[in-house]
C-alpha cells in the first residue's frame, strides 16, 4: 500500500509538471475573461484547492503508514510542492498569496482550535494536581525566554517584539501527538500520562494568552502607540477578561439556546449553530484586538455534550463527528499552505541553519526544564519532559499568525513579524520536535518499565 501511495504521489507531481504550462496559460486566459466581465471565481482557487487536498491526503496517509502524524505529512507535502520552483515548476507559486485560499486556511485553523476546545474538559482542567499546573507554567515560561534569547542573539537587527513573538511560538504543546504515543504503549492511565495531558491542556490556554498579549502589543506598535508596562498589563487583563466572560456567559446562554434549537426539525441545525457560535466568538475576539483562534478555542470549551441531548434523542451524531468532514476539508489547506510558504533555499545560509538548529535545541531543553516542576515522587520526569516537547499544529498556527502581523521598519514601511527566513526556521523546529517525540517518548516509558521490573 505504501508503494501505491508513492506511485500516486509521483504521478500527481508528474502531472503537475507536465500540465503546468497549459494550466498556467488557461488560468491566465480565464483571469482575463473574469476581469473583463467582472465575475467568476479565479480558476487558480479551484485548481489550487484540488492540488492541495490531493497532496495533503496522499502525504498524510504516507506518514501515518510510518506511524507519524498526518499533519506532519500535510506540512511536508506543502513544502515539497512549494519548492517545485527549484525544478523550474512555477504553477504553485500563485497559491502562496491567493486571498481566497488564505481565507479557507484561516477558517481551517479556526475550526481546528474549535475542535481542540471541544476536546478540553474545563472541569478536568481545574481538577488536575499541582504537578500538572506547575509543569504547564514552567513549560510556557522556560521556552518563552529561551526562544526570546536565541532570537535576540541570531537576529540582533530585528525589533524586540519579533524576539518576543518567536519566544511565544515555543510555548505551546501538541497534546494530540503525545496522547497517541501514550495510547500506543498502553500508558494512558499512568501518572506520567495524567501529568502530561493535564499540563498540555493548561499549556495551550497559557500559550494562547501569551499569543493574545504579544499580538496585541504588536498591533499597538503598528498603530504608533508607545507601549508601557501599564498597557501590557491592560492587554493581558483584556485577554483574561475575554476568556472568562466568554466561558461564563456561554455557560449561561448556550444551554438555553441549544435546548430551544432542539425543537427545530431542519437537518444540520446542531452543526450550523455550533459553527456559527464558534465564528461569533472568533469575531468578538478580533473585535477586542485578540487573535480569532482565541475566540474559537473559548467556544469549544463552552460547548458541552450535555447541551445536545435533544439532538441525540432524535438520532443526531455527536458534534465532534459532525465537524469531522468540515475539518477534513479545511484544516489540511492550512497545513499545506504553511508548507508552501517554506523556502528551502534559506537553509543554504549557515546563519539561518544555525538559528533553526539552536531554536530547536532550546525548544527541547525548555520542555525538559518544565519536568523538574513535577512534585510527585517516583514519576519518570524524562518522559514528562519529552511528552511536552512536540509543537505540532499549535506551533504552526502561531508562526502563521506571525507571518500576517506587521511591524514598521526604520524606513517607515511595514514588514511581517515572521519573515520567510524566520518562518522556515520555526517550521524546521516544529518538524523536528514532532518527529523526535514518538520514538523518544516510547524509549523513555519502556526504559522506566524495565527499571521498575528490575527493582521488583
Amino acid at each position: 500500500m505504501t508503494k501505491r501511495i508513492l506511485i500516486c504521489s509521483s504521478l500527481a507531481i508528474g502531472g503537475i509538471w507536465f500540465l503546468s504550462p497549459q494550466i498556467a496559460a488557461g488560468i491566465g486566459a480565464n483571469e482575463a475573461v473574469g476581469a473583463e466581465h467582472g465575475h467568476g471565481l479565479d480558476p487558480v482557487v479551484l485548481a489550487g484547492v484540488a492540488t492541495m487536498l490531493i497532496i495533503a491526503k496522499l502525504s498524510g496517509e504516507l506518514f501515518e503508514r510510518f506511524r507519524q502524524p498526518a499533519v506532519l505529512g500535510e506540512l511536508i507535502g506543502g513544502i515539497f510542492i512549494g519548492n517545485l520552483t527549484l525544478l523550474g515548476i512555477t504553477m504553485t507559486e500563485p497559491l502562496k498569496t491567493n486571498i481566497v485560499i488564505s481565507a479557507l486556511a484561516e477558517l481551517g485553523v479556526i475550526i481546528l482550535l474549535f475542535e481542540v476546545g471541544l476536546e478540553s474538559d474545563l472541569g478536568k482542567m481545574l481538577e488536575v494536581g499541582w504537578s500538572s499546573l506547575l509543569v504547564a507554567i514552567a513549560g510556557v515560561v522556560a521556552p518563552f525566554f529561551l526562544g526570546w534569547g536565541v532570537s535576540a542573539y541570531f537576529l540582533p537587527a530585528e525589533p524586540t517584539l519579533v524576539h518576543i513573538f518567536i519566544g511565544a511560538t515555543l510555548c505551546a504543546t501538541s497534546v494530540g501527538i503525545t496522547a497517541r504515543v501514550l495510547k500506543d504503549v498502553g500508558a494512558l492511565q499512568s501518572r506520567e500520562a495524567r501529568i502530561i495531558l493535564g499540563a498540555s491542556v493548561i499549556d495551550d490556554v497559557l500559550g494562547l494568552l501569551v499569543l493574545a498579549v504579544v499580538a496585541g502589543a504588536i498591533k499597538a506598535e503598528q498603530a504608533g502607540v508607545a507601549l508601557s508596562s501599564l498597557q501590557v498589563i491592560i492587554i493581558t487583563l483584556k485577554a483574561l477578561a475575554f476568556l472568562i466572560s466568554a466561558v461564563l456567559g456561554g455557560r449561561y446562554l448556550v444551554p438555553r439556546l441549544f435546548r430551544r434549537a432542539g425543537a427545530l426539525e431542519t437537518r444540520g441545525v446542531l452543526l450550523a449553530l455550533a459553527v456559527a457560535f464558534c465564528f461569533l466568538l472568533a469575531w468578538l475576539a478580533s473585535l477586542v484586538g485578540l487573535a480569532p483562534i482565541v475566540g474559537a478555542f473559548a467556544a469549544g470549551i463552552v460547548l458541552d455534550e450535555a447541551y445536545f441531548e435533544s439532538f441525540r434523542d432524535r438520532g443526531e451524531h455527536r458534534l465532534e463527528e459532525l465537524l469531522q468532514p468540515v475539518s477534513s476539508f479545511l484544516t489540511p489547506i492550512f497545513f499545506v499552505l504553511m508548507g508552501l510558504k517554506v523556502d528551502l533555499r534559506h537553509f543554504a545560509r549557515w546563519d539561518l541553519l544555525g538559528f533553526a538548529t539552536t531554536l530547536t535545541l532550546v525548544a527541547i531543553i525548555g520542555k525538559q526544564i518544565c519536568s523538574f516542576a513535577v512534585l510527585e515522587h517516583q514519576v519518570n520526569r524524562l518522559a514528562v519532559g519529552i511528552g511536552m516537547t512536540p509543537r505540532g499544529e499549535v506551533g504552526l498556527i502561531f508562526a502563521g499568525i506571525g507571518a500576517t502581523l506587521m511591524l514598521p521598519n526604520p524606513a517607515g514601511a511595514s514588514e511581517p513579524v515572521i519573515n520567510t527566513g524566520t518562518f522556515s526556521a520555526v517550521v524546521f523546529m516544529v518538524v523536528v520536535t514532532t518527529l523526535l517525540t514518538p520514538p523518544a517518548l516510547k524509549w523513555a516509558l519502556q526504559g522506566a518499565k524495565r527499571s521498575r521490573a528490575t527493582k521488583s
